[in-house]
């Protein structure tokens, strides 16, 4: 995806992409979600997100063609830095932040839970508030 950078957030896991001119965000291309699949994602990325249309082009083929992606809500977060490393996240946070997915898809099912993803991200991750990540 041209002209976006991957963030990393302080206190948290998972990255924030945001546009930013000459740097380019890649990814994986998931295709044939459902309607009733977009709106969990939608839950799941919560208000920290905004799902927006986007131009990408095939790393294998330069075919170009429309996205979903979820840009992060603001663009002004005093918490992102850096670069988010997916290598780094793979080894040091992926098992927790599938526990902590588990977690909401369980919450998810429940008809009277109004927790959050954020919610639930918090009270999984009890991180010392100091740390970089």
């Amino acid at each position: 995806m041209a002209c976006s950078h991957r963030f990393s957030i302080k206190g948290r896991v998972y990255p924030a992409i945001l546009p930013v001119e000459n740097k380019a965000v890649s990814g994986k291309v998931i295709m044939g979600i459902t309607d009733e699949e977009l709106v969990i994602l939608d839950n799941f990325e919560d208000v920290e997100y905004v799902r927006r249309s986007v131009e990408i082009s095939l790393l294998d083929t330069s075919e170009k063609m429309l996205a979903e992606t979820y840009v992060w809500s603001d663009k002004d977060d005093p918490d992102l830095y850096g670069e988010w490393d997916f290598e780094e996240w793979k080894k040091l946070h992926m098992t927790g932040f599938l526990e902590m997915t588990k977690d909401f898809k369980e919450i998810l099912g429940e008809a009277d839970s109004t927790k959050t993803r954020v919610e639930t991200y918090e009270s999984f991750y009890k991180e010392d508030p100091s740390s970089d990540m």
